[in-house]
């Protein structure tokens, strides 16, 4: 999984964004229960998630606040 670029993760839109940490969270359920069972081959995925959730909801946030700015400026 490569981590996305902070500018393609901007360019999408808010249910996109939405669906993509709703899956990035479900990754990690599974990496943790993979790893609670003793599966987990690749140890490095955690972090890889946790940036890319990261990068998600912090872009996420700013849809927020510039939306909530322009509504209260009009």
């Amino acid at each position: 999984m490569a981590r996305p670029n902070i500018a393609e993760v901007r360019q999408l839109s808010g249910e996109a964004i939405t669906e993509q940490i709703n899956a990035t969270r479900r990754e990690l359920f599974t990496l943790r229960f993979e790893q609670a069972t003793r599966r987990l081959e690749k140890p490095h995925r955690f972090k890889e998630a946790r940036i890319k959730l990261a990068h998600l909801k912090t872009v996420q946030l700013e849809q927020q606040r510039s939306a909530t700015l322009a509504d209260s400026a009009s």
